[in-house]
This record gives structure tokens, sequence and C-alpha cells, in this order.
């Protein structure tokens, strides 16, 4: 997985950026107004040769590659990217093409071997309830309007909504396998092995730096779009007088 914070210290939307996963072991969001500490999920990534976050699953995922490896098979799965600091209102409601869901899912995509993308619950909550699967929305004097779940991924009609963007991407396994699949001679038409070569068991790590460095170039070009400004301080300025503006609403 890969966690992005952006806020005050490095920028916006280039900010401090830690690849990490937050999720629970089920993949449930985590609860609203939650920040992980990145720092230190960054140094448990750095460990982990898969990049990931619980070290009981990357050595389960390692006995699963070795296994590949020894039958000659290549694997897939899915890997995470969660933005936290966004403020609402990133993207557009009214416009298909400016959409930020729809340009995250395009970005994530357009990597090579992507062949599914998920938003917050995604897949897994059209075989829901509606009650199960939108997030009510509570209010209390000290925080103001909030959630206590992030189902909707931080994404709404097209907008951020200030919750922790989730977004999961989901790769197939590479095609050059050591066992070689069947195939047919173009020149022939006679049936033959493919060509065996050297190459990964598995992709996902490689793949998830891929997926934050999509994901940052969307979100960077949003926040362009809502703040404007010709300079990184102007940029700034708009930015901190927007979240001004913010509080005043849902105080």
């Amino acid at each position: 997985g890969v966690e992005t914070a952006v806020g005050e210290g490095g920028g916006i939307c280039s900010g401090d950026v830690s690849p990490g996963a937050a999720t629970g072991r089920d993949g449930t969001p985590p609860p609203s107004g939650s920040f992980p500490d990145l720092s230190h999920l960054r140094a448990v990534l750095d460990a982990s040769p898969l990049y990931c976050i619980h070290p009981e699953a990357a050595e389960a995922m390692m006995r699963a590659i070795d296994r590949a490896r020894e039958d000659g098979d290549s694997l897939g799965g899915v890997f995470e990217v969660r933005v936290y600091g966004l403020p609402p209102g990133l993207g557009s409601y009214a416009q298909w093409d400016r959409r930020l869901d729809g340009r995250l899912a395009g970005a994530l995509m357009s990597i090579q071997a992507i062949k599914g993308v998920e938003i917050g619950a995604g897949f897994a909550g059209a075989a829901r309830p509606g009650s199960r699967v939108h997030d009510e929305i509570f209010y209390s004097r000290e925080k103001g309007f909030y959630r206590r779940t992030n189902r909707a991924g931080g994404l709404e009609g097209g907008m951020t909504n200030g919750e922790p963007l989730v977004v999961r991407a989901a790769m197939k396994p590479i095609p050059t396998l050591y066992k070689p699949l069947r195939s047919v001679d173009l020149a022939s038409r006679e049936p033959f092995e493919a060509s065996v070569e050297r190459s990964d068991i598995c992709a996902v790590p490689a793949a998830c730096v891929v997926g934050e460095a999509v994901v940052a170039w969307e979100l960077a070009a949003a926040c362009l779009e809502k703040f404007g400004g010709d300079t990184m301080e102007e940029l700034k300025i708009n930015y901190r007088s927007y979240l001004e503006y913010l509080k005043s609403r849902i105080f």
C-alpha cells in the first residue's frame, strides 16, 4: 500500500509522502479523522521486501511467491494508495471529465497490467445493502460535521469529502512463465509453446510505486485547478484561506 499526507510542512499535494498501509486485515477503512504515524509506516515498509505493512501477511505472500516460482507460474495482486489531509472540494461534480474519481481511475488503469480499480468499499459495496455502504453524517460542537466510517473512500460526487482517500488497483499476473503457455505460430499456424524468458514472479510491489506517482500527479493537478496561483507561495495562501472558509462552515 501507499500512504500520502498532504499538509503545510511539504507543500500542497507534494508534501510528506510515505508508503504504507493503514487498513485492517479485512481491508476496512480506518475511522473518520484517523491519521496514522507515517514515519513509522515508512520504517516498517522500508524493512519489508514486499512493501507490506503486516509482517505476517508479507511472510504468507513470500511463501506464495516461492510456490509459484517452483511451479513455473506467476502471481498478480492488489495494491492500495491512501492520501490523508486532503481538503473537501477537489475535483468536480458538474463535468464528467473533471470528476476526480474518474481521473484517478483512468490514471491507475493506464498503468500496464492493471485490470481493475476500486474506491473505498468498491466492489464489496455492490454486494451489501445501502445501510452498510453509505457513511452516516454526525455533528458535535468539538468536531463539527463528521463521519464515523469512510466506506466512500474519501470521494463523493466526483469530489473529495475531507476523509482519507482510499483507492486500490488490481494487477494481473505477469504473462511470461517458466512453465510456458500454449500459443500458435503466426507464419505456420502450427501450435507451439511461448518463449521462456527471465521474469519476475510478482511485480505488484513495484506497481505500487507507480500507482503512488499517478495518484499524486492527479491530485496535484486538482489542487492547481482548485487553488490556482503563479507561485507555490500564492498557492499556499489560497489553500490556507480556503481552509479558514471551511472552518466557518463546519463548526
